[in-house]
């Protein structure tokens, strides 16, 4: 029996969606794909190989419509191979400039899929089921689409709303719990960037969260509801160093530059933002700002998750720098950081000393 938890709205004019929060979606996700092609528009599905290994039932709601293409799981799937590879899938299924793309999975088929979306035919409509916790509370939402390059993460791609996304907790039970505890990094991460009393709500549930844990539909509304208002005050990031957006990026540049060094799937993306929050904490107050902020408790829940909070195998911090350096957020060759007055407030800057990098890469564990 479907149960709707809760729904809101990304408001950006003629480009706002929906993004309804509940269980049991599979029917009217269903029915809703047959009301497109009854109007005689075509689709096709772009679906997570594990997914359609551990849900069948859900997929096969969409799958037996529309013609299909299995993307092989895990971060290295976001690549110019899969990304030529889909265009192909969509050329030979006919698909036209009235068609459309359901996508079924987690971050990396969500973002490999918008961005097809939004080049094929220079752009055609997509709708976002997010089956992993990182993608319902964060990459579904606000448009951001691409791939990662040899160089960085994340280097090509193109801001391309989705029209709906559906969050169905149903698709939850099945997901690792190394997956789940990745989605958990995000989660956290809205609380430190810009609310603190759902950082505060995060250390007082009982822990860890779990998929059928009664509180998991509120923290995911209202991480969507943080991101919805950050993206329709910033949608294509163009307030640099005011803000906006760029707040979402908290962790992040530390994240890439641990993803880019280790190589693609080494650590999960939740798992480098994990370390990439320590790092952004300890860069914060080196900078003067949150001095009265216990860093015991930021360690303390991501413990609680089994998230890694320092580096178990030798790095080398020279390796991370010069990778920091190929991340998107560098202006005019000068690297941008998101760090916070205080817990529950980021701002981002760019003066930043070299050598507060250094010993913040040293303190996880780089040398």
């Amino acid at each position: 029996m479907q149960q709707i938890a809760k729904e809101l709205t990304v408001n950006l004019g003629d480009r706002s969606y929906p993004i309804r929060i509940g269980r049991a979606f599979g029917d009217e996700i269903a029915e809703y794909a047959s009301s497109l092609d009854r109007n005689g528009r075509h689709g096709a599905v772009l679906v997570d190989e594990n997914l359609l290994k551990s849900q069948p039932s859900f997929c096969s709601k969409l799958i037996a419509q529309f013609p299909h293409l299995v993307i092989p799981s895990g971060e290295t799937s976001k690549s110019s191979e899969q990304l030529i590879r889909a265009w192909d899938f969509l050329a030979d299924a006919k698909i036209d400039r009235s068609g459309f793309i359901f996508v079924l999975g987690g971050g990396v088929v969500g973002d490999l899929a918008g961005f097809v979306a939004a080049t094929y035919l220079r752009g055609i409509t997509f709708y976002q089921i997010p089956t992993t916790l990182l993608a319902m509370v964060d990459s579904s939402v606000g448009g951001k689409t691409g791939i990662n390059l040899n160089a960085g993460k994340n280097l090509v791609g193109s801001f391309h709303q989705p029209s709906s996304v559906w969050i169905d907790l149903d698709l939850l039970p099945t997901l690792p719990m190394r997956e789940f505890s990745a989605g958990m990094a995000e989660v956290i991460k809205y609380g430190m960037l810009g609310d603190m009393e759902l950082f505060d709500q995060l250390l007082s549930l009982p822990k860890p969260l779990s998929a059928s844990s009664p509180e998991l539909p509120e923290l995911i509304r209202r991480c969507c509801s943080i991101k919805a208002r950050i993206v329709q005050g910033d949608e294509r990031e163009t307030l640099g160093l005011k803000g906006g957006r760029a707040l979402l990026n908290l962790g992040h540049t530390f994240a890439h530059a641990i993803e880019k060094v280790t190589g693609y799937g080494t650590f999960l993306h939740g798992e480098a933002v994990s370390i990439g929050l320590v790092c952004a904490l300890r860069l914060s107050r080196i900078l003067g700002n949150c001095q009265d902020f216990p860093e015991e408790k930021l360690l303390g829940l991501l413990n609680d998750y089994n998230l890694p909070t320092k580096f178990n195998a030798a790095m080398k911090a020279a390796d991370l720098i010069n990778a920091m350096h190929a991340d998107k957020k560098v202006d005019r060759g000068v690297l941008r950081f998101v760090v916070m007055e205080k817990v529950g407030d980021a701002y981002c800057t760019d003066v930043v000393n070299p050598e507060h990098i250094k010993n913040v890469w040293a303190s996880v564990g780089a040398v």
